[in-house]
């Protein structure tokens, strides 16, 4: 899956910070300055901004506990928060926060080329399907894309209001036309993960029973394939890929029991010549990891939380993966600003059992927590080291 780690194009670059405050606020309504009655703790950057009982009015969420579900930020003041039936922003990083949809869309995950046009995969209640949608108003109102033909996307990645892809379990999908139609790229057999950094370079998760995973690599829009990584599994359980740049980053899982998760986490800086296991974590509930060794243990540190949420990644060198830990209703970040040669753990101090990031910049990200108890956003400007609520229900 191809994450996009920085999505404030050249365009963007030029007109400037305030242009992109300027234009959401143009495009979903003025900006909440003021606290809600009642709402006193709504100062900057604290509390719920008097939203809460606002978006519980809304058709899609009522009876239904606020939830955060993916986050997706254009620059370092400029974004976007999603969950079960809302969508809410920000232009001035955080310090106050509108509501921009109530309704049927339960989303899952976002993606926002530029502050108008925007993708999301989002479900409906009493309902298991998933389906791509598509605003032009920076997410006040949402259409259905129909998408014959294609099995149903896990992921979605869109560079510009045209060019995008899609990933379903075992393959991957291009568009040209903004989500209109969909042509198959070719992936090798039994693939369970894909990433194309451009139209003709691409890398795969390939499972190979009895034996574990293939990592793969293709040059030529997946007409041919070759073997870079062999990692061996008695298990194989799907798996997570990122791509950008130079660099590929592999999540792949083995077992699940107990509340717990196996998975390895493989690196690699030079797009996919060499290859490093940054950790491999292996539990007594879940069996070994992915490629560990014969005493259950990898090369690398320890995780940053026993279930990956998603990876960001910036440039060629810097990278992040979000984690939470059901047990211990404890949140993780990890992150490498070498490509995985050093890796760092770092815990939140944050509730919560899962997470999911969006880094702007390479030290300035964002981070949603879902929690039975306090969902939030966190904002860190020094590479996740420390994190500061923005929002909270």
């Amino acid at each position: 899956m191809t994450r996009k780690t920085t999505k404030m194009n050249n365009t963007w670059k030029r007109i400037g910070v305030m242009a992109l405050s300027l234009t959401l606020a143009w495009s979903i309504g003025p900006m909440h300055t003021l606290p809600h009655a009642g709402a006193a703790s709504s100062a900057c950057g604290k509390g719920d901004h008097g939203l809460a009982s606002e978006l519980n009015k809304g058709s899609g969420v009522e009876g239904r506990k606020l939830q955060f579900t993916d986050i997706d930020f254009l620059s370092q003041t400029t974004g976007r928060a999603a969950g079960k039936g809302f969508l809410i922003g920000t232009s001035n990083a955080g310090c106050t926060w509108q509501s921009i949809y109530t309704g049927q869309w339960q989303f899952e995950q976002l993606s926002f080329p530029n502050n108008v046009t925007g993708y999301a995969l989002a479900g409906v209640k009493g309902s298991s399907k998933t389906y791509l949608i598509q605003t032009d108003d920076g997410g006040s109102h949402w259409k259905r894309l129909d998408t014959p033909g294609v099995p149903t996307f896990k992921y979605i990645d869109f560079s510009d209001t045209n060019n995008g892809y899609g990933y379903t379990y075992n393959g991957a999908y291009r568009t040209t036309n903004g989500g209109m139609t969909w042509t198959q790229l070719h992936t090798p057999a039994n693939t369970r993960a894909a990433a194309f950094v451009t139209a003709k370079l691409g890398y795969a998760v390939v499972v190979v029973p009895e034996v574990g995973y293939k990592l793969e690599k293709t040059l030529d829009e997946g007409k041919t394939w070759t073997t870079v990584l062999r990692v061996k599994s008695d298990t194989w359980n799907g798996a997570d890929l990122y791509a950008h740049g130079q660099q590929v980053w592999a999540v792949l899982y083995g077992d699940a029991g107990m509340s717990q998760q196996s998975y390895s986490l493989y690196a690699s800086g030079d797009q996919g010549k060499r290859w490093r296991q940054v950790f491999a974590q292996s539990t007594a509930g879940a069996g070994p990891a992915p490629g560990a060794t014969m005493d259950g243990k990898g090369t690398g540190p320890a995780n940053p939380g026993g279930h990956p949420g998603n990876m960001a990644l910036i440039g060629n060198q810097t990278a992040y993966l979000s984690a939470g830990s059901p047990a211990a209703d404890q949140i993780g970040i990890g992150r490498s600003y070498d490509a995985g040669s050093t890796w760092n753990n770092i815990v939140v101090k944050a509730e919560g059992y899962s997470s999911r990031i969006s880094f702007p910049a390479g030290k300035t990200g964002w981070l949603v927590v879902t929690s039975d108890n306090a969902p939030a956003v966190y904002e860190t400007t020094d590479g996740g080291t420390t994190w500061s609520p923005k929002i909270s229900f």
